[in-house]
């Protein structure tokens, strides 16, 4: 597999067509779904679009609120259920940094990707994270550990905000 210019920006760090871009992501989703025998029900379906709207992570309670606006119901555990379901067959990434969620874009991790968090502007960008995933196992396995579960996220800034100074007054 071929790798990607470094130089070149994550999507959610440039300007691109975003509404092709949920769209991709939205049927991408859906043929998995059904390839998988997975139900992804209509509030399942409308969570992973509010989280498609940008490439920021939100909150449980800021997706409930929009479904509350929409019509969906007041009761936190419709959000937290739909949440828990698509994170847990990879529709979206849970950032544990920012006790939020982030759809994924990619839909093709077999290994953890690394979560690219700007300070600054608060968008999510994702890289794959195979080669880190094995060092990291490597390491553990070499002092007898089993790595169970992995997630990684890095903090920084993204581009533009990189390029506007940082946010330093």
């Amino acid at each position: 597999m071929a790798r990607k210019n470094p130089a070149v920006p994550d999507p959610a760090f440039r300007p691109h067509d975003h509404s092709r871009c949920r769209s991709k992501v939205l049927a991408a989703a859906s043929r998995r779904a059904r390839e998988q025998g997975l139900r992804l029900t209509p509030v399942r379906r409308r969570v992973l679009e509010i989280l498609l709207e940008n490439h920021r992570a939100m909150g449980a309670y800021e997706v409930l609120e929009r479904l509350v606006r929409e019509g969906w119901g007041a009761q936190p555990p419709i959000a937290y259920r739909a949440l828990d379901f698509l994170a847990r067959h990879g529709f979206v990434h849970k950032v544990r940094r920012l006790n939020a969620y982030v759809a994924c874009t990619r839909n093709t991790h077999s290994d953890p990707p690394l979560l690219l968090i700007c300070r600054e502007c608060g968008r999510v960008g994702e890289a794959e994270g195979a080669g880190i995933s094995r060092e990291i196992g490597a390491i553990a396995g070499a002092r007898g550990f089993a790595v169970e579960r992995l997630g990684m996220e890095a903090l920084g800034l993204c581009p533009a905000c990189a390029a506007d100074g940082g946010g330093e007054a």
